[in-house]
């Protein structure tokens, strides 16, 4: 990390803190709507989508506690124990919803359960795919000047976000446009691997850049 100085990881911390509010802000609608949408269309995907918005609200809610100590001054120990514990978590995060996400599809898959057309999925994946990359690169960005590895690991969760968006917008445009009953749970299992290989990296502290 390049050195700055305190004015300027001061203003870096309140652009974190503001970044870190308006991804909650955005996780809560987009859980709302991808949840909603999901059960009415019986979309695992789009389901698993809206747990993942969720994850990520507790996520940036834990992440806001940690930049508040930093910012109240807490002494380094604090808040590299905290920094720890955060990663912790959102690794943790990232394994349940694998685990729930492949335990889903495999079951819709075996059992031929179609799930119904979701214009109001589709749009959401359409305008989170867009707005998703934006956030996670500048949450990337305030993470480097300011040196957590915690604000780092909460924007690649983001940044998974817009991943998960491509593989949802796919398998709900291949299941409205050509009925392909199957694109929707293959859709959830891809996003499978990403999240299990974050939540690994998360709980053993690993953030390469």
């Amino acid at each position: 990390m390049t050195e700055i100085s305190p004015d300027q990881k001061s203003r870096w911390m309140r652009i974190a803190h503001r970044l870190v509010v308006a991804t909650m802000g955005y996780n809560a609608i987009e859980a709302g709507v991808a949840l909603a949408s999901g059960i009415v269309a019986h979309s695992i995907a789009l389901v698993g989508f809206g747990l993942d918005s969720v994850i990520e609200l507790a996520a940036a809610a834990v992440l806001l506690w940690r930049l508040r100590l930093e910012r109240r001054g807490a002494d380094e120990e604090s808040v590299e124990r905290t920094e720890r514990r955060v990663l912790v978590f959102v690794g943790i995060t990232f394994l349940l919803l694998a685990a729930y996400v492949g335990f889903e599809a495999v079951w819709t898959l075996r059992n031929h359960e179609a799930a119904a057309e979701s214009t109001v999925g589709i749009v959401l994946a359409a305008a989170s795919l867009v707005l998703m990359p934006l956030i996670s690169w500048a949450k990337l960005r305030a993470a480097a000047k300011i040196g957590s590895g915690a604000l780092r690991a909460e924007a690649k969760e983001t940044l998974a976000c817009s991943y998960l968006s491509f593989t949802l917008l796919l398998g709900l445009v291949c299941n409205a446009v050509a009925g392909w009953w199957w694109a929707d749970p293959l859709a959830a299992l891809l996003m499978v691997p990403w999240l299990v290989r974050e939540g690994i990296e998360g709980i053993r502290g690993e953030d390469d850049d």
